[in-house]
C-alpha cells in the first residue's frame, strides 16, 4: 500500500531496496559463495535445531530485518505481554497464556494481581481428577473405569488438544481411547460413539461460555446418549467441563468437582496449556503434561531474554515478513515428516490466520500487510499431491519442514527413508535443475523437466517427539505469530472476523425451522439456498 505509514518507514524501504538487489541472486550462488552457510544460518536450542540457511537471505538481510523489528517495537511489545498488560485492546484483555506454562515461582500479574496461585490450583485439580480417572477411582455410573474419553469442543478447544493428543499418542495409557468431536454434522458424533461402551465413556465439554452453538448441540446429543443407556442420574459420572459458566454446567448435570476454569486472558488458540488440555492429561498423565509445559516454558524464557539476532521466534517471524512483504509469497506450507505431527498444519492454520488475518491495524487504520495463507499436510503425502506446485508453480511458496530424528522405532530404515525424502525435498527446492543438466533429455521435454529452484525453506528438527520438544515447538510458533503481529501493527489476539457469520447463522435459525417470511429481507441466493433445504426437509418427511 503506497504511502502507508508502515511502508514509508526507512527500515521498510531499506528492505524493499535490498529485495530488489537480491532479485537475481540464486540460493545456489549463496551456498557456493559461503561453505559455512549452514552453521551461519542455523540455531540449536535444547532438543530443537532450526536450519534457515535455505532461506533467500544474507547477513545484510538479517541485519535489516532486525532493524525493522526494533523500529516496530517488538521488544516493548514482548515485555508488555509478559507483564500482563491488556495488549488485546479491542477486547480489553491481557494475553497471558505464558502464565499457563510458568512452572517457576515467578509471579505473573494481570491488573496488578498475581494469577499464578489460581493457575497452580487449577493445575493441581486437573492432575488430581485425571489421576482418579487413570487409576479407575472415578468410575462411571455402573462402576466401570472410564476408558473412552471424548472431547467436545470447537476451534481452540478442539484443534489444540486434538493435535497435542495425537502428537503424544505414544504416551497414552494402555487401554485408553481418545476422540474429538467438533462438527455439528451428526455423522461425526455417531462415528465416535459407534462401538463405545457408555458405562466406560467420559465426555469433556470444552466451552468457556457453555453456550457455543456447535459444542452445545453435540454435548446435548452426548448427554441424551448417556441417559438413553444409563439413565439421567448417570450424567454427573460421565461428564466433565471446562467453562466459566458454573451454573450452565450445573444445570447440565455436571458436578462442581468436574468443572475446571478458564480465564479471559487466555485465547482459545492458546489454551491447550490450560484445562482445555484435560483430555491430554487423562490420556498421558500429569507428569507427561508437565514436561509439555516445561518445553513451552523453556521457549518462553528464550523468547523473553534472547537478543533478536539469536532469538528463534524473532528470526522465524522476520523471515516470514521478508517473504510476505518483500518477496511476494502468498502462503506458507507446513510439512511435517512425522506421522504424529500430521495435525500440526491444522493447529497452525488457526494460530496464524485467526491471529493475523486482519483488515485493520490495532489503531483501526487500514492494514498494509497481514499473515500468509497457511496450509500443509504430512510431507510424505504432500510429495505425491501438491509438491508439484511448490517445485514448479509460478509463485514460490516458502516451506517449513518439520521432523523428529528418532521415531517410535528409533532411527531405523523407515526413518532413513522418511528423512532422506525430506532432506532431498529441501535440496531440490533450493537447487532446482537447469537445462544444462538435461543433455540426455529430448529438447522438447527439457522445459518441462527443468526446475528454477531458488525456493526457500526452513527445516525444524527435534531429537525425538518428546512432550518437552513438542511444547517448545508449539510455543515457538505462538511467539513467531505474535512478533509478526507487532511488526504489522495487528492485534493478534482478537478474532472479530468470525463473528458476523455466527450472527447471521443465528438469525437464520427461525427460517431454517420453517418461518420463511423472514427470508424476504435476505438476498436471493441465501433465500434460495434455504428454500432448497426446506424443500429437501419436506420431501424427507
Amino acid at each position: 500500500m503506497t504511502g502507508h505509514p508502515l511502508t514509508t518507514l526507512p527500515a521498510w524501504q531499506a528492505l524493499a531496496a535490498h529485495a530488489g538487489a537480491l532479485q537475481g541472486v540464486h540460493l545456489r550462488d549463496l551456498f557456493a559463495a559461503d561453505p559455512d552457510r549452514f552453521h551461519r544460518f542455523s540455531f540449536a536450542l535444547g532438543p530443537l535445531l532450526v536450519d534457515y540457511s535455505k532461506q533467500r537471505i544474507t547477513q545484510e538481510t538479517v541485519g535489516l530485518l532486525k532493524e525493522l523489528a526494533r523500529t516496530r517495537g517488538v521488544g516493548a511489545g514482548r515485555a508488555a505481554m509478559f507483564a500482563g498488560t491488556r495488549i488485546n485492546a479491542t477486547e480489553n484483555r491481557a494475553a497471558l497464556h505464558v502464565a499457563l506454562r510458568n512452572r517457576a515461582e515467578r509471579p505473573m500479574a494481570v491488573d496488578g494481581a498475581d494469577v499464578m496461585p489460581q493457575v497452580r490450583a487449577a493445575r493441581a485439580r486437573i492432575a488430581a481428577f485425571a489421576e482418579k480417572i487413570r487409576k479407575g477411582e472415578w468410575t462411571g455410573a455402573t462402576g466401570k473405569p472410564l476408558r473412552h474419553i471424548v472431547n467436545i469442543g470447537i476451534g481452540g478447544s478442539h484443534l489444540g488438544p486434538m493435535f497435542v493428543a495425537e502428537a503424544l499418542k505414544d504416551y497414552w495409557q494402555d487401554g485408553m481411547t481418545l476422540a474429538f468431536v467438533s462438527n455439528p454434522d451428526r455423522a461425526q458424533l455417531d462415528d465416535v460413539l459407534n462401538g463405545l461402551d457408555p458405562g466406560a465413556t467420559l465426555f469433556i465439554v470444552a466451552s468457556k461460555t457453555f453456550t457455543t452453538a456447535e459444542t452445545s448441540l453435540n454435548a446435548g446429543l452426548a448427554r441424551q446418549w448417556i441417559i438413553d443407556h444409563l439413565g439421567p442420574e448417570a450424567v454427573g459420572r460421565h461428564f466433565a467441563a471446562i467453562s466459566t459458566n458454573l451454573k450452565g454446567a450445573a444445570d447440565f448435570g455436571i458436578t462442581g468437582d468436574a468443572v475446571f476454569p478458564m480465564w479471559d486472558w487466555v485465547g482459545g488458540r492458546y489454551s491447550v496449556w490450560s484445562a482445555i488440555g484435560l483430555s491430554v492429561v487423562i490420556a498421558c498423565g500429569a507428569e507427561t503434561f508437565d514436561q509439555f509445559l516445561a518445553g513451552g516454558e523453556a521457549m518462553d524464557r528464550h523468547f523473553e531474554t534472547a537478543p533478536f539476532d539469536a532469538n528463534l521466534p524473532v528470526i522465524l517471524a522476520m523471515i516470514g515478513i521478508w517473504h510476505t512483504d518483500f518477496l511476494g509469497a502468498p502462503a506458507l506450507a507446513v510439512l511435517p515428516y512425522d506421522h504424529r505431527l500430521r495435525l500440526l498444519p491444522f493447529h497452525l492454520q488457526q494460530l496464524d490466520m485467526e491471529s493475523n488475518g486482519k483488515g485493520v491495524m490495532s489503531d483501526g487504520a487500514p492494514i498494509a500487510s497481514s499473515g500468509p495463507i497457511v496450509f500443509g499436510t504430512g510431507g510424505s503425502d504432500g510429495q505425491h499431491s501438491f509438491f508439484q506446485l511448490l517445485h514448479q508453480g509460478p509463485k514460490p511458496i516458502p516451506c517449513d519442514f518439520i521432523a523428529a530424528l528418532k521415531g517410535a522405532d528409533g532411527a531405523g530404515p523407515s526413518r532413513d527413508l522418511l528423512l532422506g525424502n525430506m532432506f532431498a525435498q529441501t535440496e531440490a527446492l533450493m537447487r532446482g535443475r537447469v537445462t544444462s543438466d538435461l543433455a540426455a533429455t529430448p529438447p522438447e521435454l527439457q522445459a518441462h523437466r527443468s526446475f528454477s529452484g531458488n525456493r526457500s525453506s526452513s527445516t525444524l528438527l527435534v531429537e525425538e517427539l518428546s512432550p518437552y520438544a513438542l511444547g517448545m515447538l508449539i510455543a515457538l510458533y505462538e511467539h513467531k505469530v505474535f512478533v509478526q503481529g507487532l511488526v504489522w501493527g495487528i492485534n493478534s489476539f482478537d478474532q472479530w472476523g468470525v463473528e458476523l457469520g455466527k450472527e447471521l447463522a443465528k438469525s437464520l435459525e427461525p427460517a431454517l425451522a420453517g418461518d420463511t417470511a423472514l427470508l424476504q429481507s435476505r438476498d436471493s441466493s441465501t433465500a434460495g439456498l434455504v428454500a432448497a433445504y426446506l424443500a429437501a426437509k419436506a420431501r424427507k418427511l
